[in-house]
């Protein structure tokens, strides 16, 4: 048993493979955090199950480390639930009303139940076992047993206690625009740090998971404390330290401009907020995260396909003849799939016009969509084709025909970003509209991919024909519905893909990744940029679900001139694509191209199932090492980039990571046989010179 309950002593304790999670019933019928971290044994943390108070000022500081926060008399911190009442009472007094331990799903599960002493309402925290590695997710059901409404006015998922530390440094990722996942720590003093999105959607300004450490982890060892949200729309994490050196981590969809009407017998679950805790440092972290999608998240185990895209190479001048002319090319480097983007529907000849009127451009395809879909299947790859249905051009027939089913105020103008608005998908005849039109697309074409783009964040978030005291619901309606849709999609069409894209890599969580089969992280293929974006990534989100692409050089974003070798290099660490302008390349650069995709096919397996090691040993050189290994360790990738040589000075040995110590190995383009305990005690030597070197070594145990 992974969870048990010791009645004598009132513990819960949560058992992983190698770590601990206990909290328990105080005299209060409370609940009240106790440890997380290394294997103990639950009675060796019944000294912990005590009150405590400082002053008059400071009563109750076990509520400090409550295990879901209940915002009602001394509770002065992040709440994790906070209401008000039908009679305008606006407080909380829940205490343990009974648990149960249950098996959903393969997966040992905990709920606990809490109850208001005076008010029908009721709490149900489940905590869901993931024992392989080391994780719980956690989650909350706040159940109306009454016969009047309940305003939830911040509902989160859960709250995560971390042990005392002496320092406690935070690690998050920041970005904007053309430069997502931007890894960022501080230190965290007393007070509130905040990491959240208000824009509606995940946002690439901040993404949903947090880790927490001493200070002196790293990629290799140390003790990190770490979540990751669930959900798609507007979220907030707060990390808060208290003046009693305490930290707790509070998570889940954001509160601000958000309530929700809770009506008699009905009930309200926040997202999934998944914790774990390692003694491995931030590598094994990532490993454990990683794993955990592949088994327990995603929708597909099957591998990503090596794809074409014809935006760079065309924008809105989209047409079957030049299509076609493309794919042929893509086909001749081994693409496996061709997709094409923004362009090929409604009147949509710019970003001005056209969106959301979802029939094939005549003009464009004379003979429909199909004539180039079967000359892509004739030179032996699938296709693929971009959507971006939430949003609409003002400019558009669906517009004109239906002003009132975007967000709006009705005494305010109606912003627009990319000369767009935003539609309210939560209407039923808005998300009719789109499953509609989506799955006829669908059905009268052999589409095998869909990029699902989302450019526009919400502004005048008024939602027609709503009731008035819900128009603050718009944030979570707005996902709830995202969620529906694209369910019902994967239902009416499992062999079809789904790429989830919203101006770059503004919606990627724990919660889309549940539909979705692959993200783009970013609008920015510059290889060098590129490394850091999917650096941060990586963190958290596994390369396979990373889509990078090849494009020109010298770079859009930063006319940088990079080798063929460097693109590719960077490209083939996740989901390998290409976006560059096929009609303008040589056959000489078609041909070097293909040996490269051969390659990527190749080590595919490794790359996006094998485990991920980021090589920290150089990098205060320049250099970036990252490395990819086989379950079983007999299999290796190394990819090393060198920003810029300095001083004539040589690099030192690079130390590998995650081999078998006594077997052997050999790697391509090198000489010898090395030991797996040579390759990562001593290491090899990095034969990178100048400007943007890169380097491939396939590694493989010899028998």
């Amino acid at each position: 048993m992974t969870i048990q309950y010791h009645e004598q002593h009132r513990i819960f304790a949560i058992q992983t493979n190698t770590t601990s999670y206990v909290f328990g019933r105080n005299e209060k019928e409370s609940l009240q955090h106790l440890y997380w971290g290394a294997s103990v044994d639950a009675e060796d943390c019944m000294p912990l199950l005590r009150t405590r108070f400082h002053s008059s000022f400071d009563m109750e500081l076990e509520r400090e480390i409550e295990e879901y926060s209940f915002w009602g008399g001394l509770v002065y911190s992040e709440p994790s639930l906070k209401v008000t009442w039908h009679d305008g009472v606006r407080d909380l007094c829940m205490v343990y009303a009974g648990h149960q331990i249950t098996e959903q799903d393969g997966k040992e599960t905990l709920v606990v139940t809490m109850k208001d002493r005076v008010y029908p309402l009721e709490v149900h925290i489940t905590y869901v076992v993931i024992p392989e590695y080391d994780l719980i997710e956690r989650s909350a059901r706040i159940v109306n047993t009454g016969d009047n409404d309940v305003v939830l006015e911040s509902a989160q998922s859960a709250a995560w206690t971390i042990p005392t530390l002496q320092d406690y440094r935070l690690t998050h990722v920041t970005g904007k625009w053309s430069g997502e996942f931007q890894l960022r720590d501080t230190v965290l003093s007393e007070g509130k740090k905040v990491l959240e999105s208000r824009r509606g959607f995940t946002d690439g300004h901040a993404n949903p998971w947090f880790a927490i450490d001493n200070g002196y982890a790293t990629e290799e060892s140390g003790q990190v404390w770490f979540g990751a949200l669930a959900w798609s729309g507007n979220w907030k994490i707060t990390a808060e330290k208290s003046a009693f050196n305490q930290v707790r981590v509070t998570g889940g969809i954001h509160d601000f401009d958000s309530e929700w009407i809770l009506g008699p017998g009905e009930s309200f679950e926040t997202p999934m907020f998944v914790g774990g805790y390692t003694a491995g440092g931030f590598g094994e972290m990532s490993r454990h995260l990683h794993q955990y999608q592949y088994d327990y998240i995603i929708p597909s185990q099957e591998p990503r396909k090596v794809l074409y895209n014809s935006w760079e190479a065309t924008y809105f001048d989209v047409n079957a003849k030049d299509q076609m002319a493309l794919a042929e090319r893509a086909a001749k480097l081994g693409v496996e799939l061709f997709v094409v983007d923004d362009g090929w529907f409604g009147q949509r000849n710019h970003d001005r016009a056209g969106l959301g009127d979802w029939f094939v451009n005549k003009e464009k395809f004379p003979n429909g969509l199909n004539e180039l879909i079967d000359k892509v299947h004739e030179l032996g790859m699938e296709f693929g084709i971009w959507v971006e249905p939430e949003a609409v051009n003002p400019d558009s027939d669906l517009y004109r025909q239906h002003p009132d089913w975007v967000y709006h105020f009705p005494t305010r103008g109606r912003t627009e970003l990319r000369n767009q608005l935003l539609l309210n998908i939560s209407k039923p005849e808005v998300k009719n509209f789109i499953i509609d039109f989506m799955s006829d697309l669908l059905q009268q074409h052999d589409i095998k991919f869909i990029k699902w783009d989302m450019n526009r964040t919400v502004t005048e978030p008024g939602m027609k024909d709503h009731p008035i005291n819900r128009q603050k619901e718009i944030w979570v309606r707005h996902v709830q519905s995202l969620y529906e849709i694209w369910a019902e999609l994967r239902k009416r069409f499992p062999h079809v893909a789904f790429e989830t894209c919203a101006g770059g890599g503004s919606r990627i969580d724990l919660g889309i990744l549940r539909y979705a089969d692959q993200s783009w992280p970013s609008d920015n293929t510059d290889a060098f940029d590129r490394l850091s974006i999917q650096e941060g990534f990586a963190y958290v989100y596994p390369p396979k679900m990373m889509t990078c692409w090849v494009t020109e050089s010298p770079s859009g974003m930063n006319k940088r001139m990079a080798s063929l070798s460097y693109r590719f290099h960077s490209a083939m660490m996740g989901t390998l694509g290409i976006g560059s302008n096929l009609n303008e390349w040589s056959d000489e650069l078609i041909e070097q191209s293909a040996t490269f995709v051969e390659q990527y096919k190749q080590i595919r397996p490794i790359v996006q199932y094998g485990q991920q090691f980021r090589l920290q040993g150089l990098k205060h050189k320049g250099v970036t090492a990252v490395q990819y290994v086989s379950d079983n360790g007999s299999e290796s990738v190394l990819f090393g980039f060198l920003h810029s040589q300095r001083l004539g000075e040589p690099l030192p040995r690079l130390r590998l990571q995650g081999l078998q110590a006594d077997k052997s190995y050999k790697i391509d383009q090198l000489p010898g046989i090395w030991t797996g305990r040579a390759l990562m005690n001593i290491g090899i030597e990095l034969p990178l010179r100048g400007d943007f070197d890169s380097l491939m070594y396939r590694i493989q145990e010899q028998n």
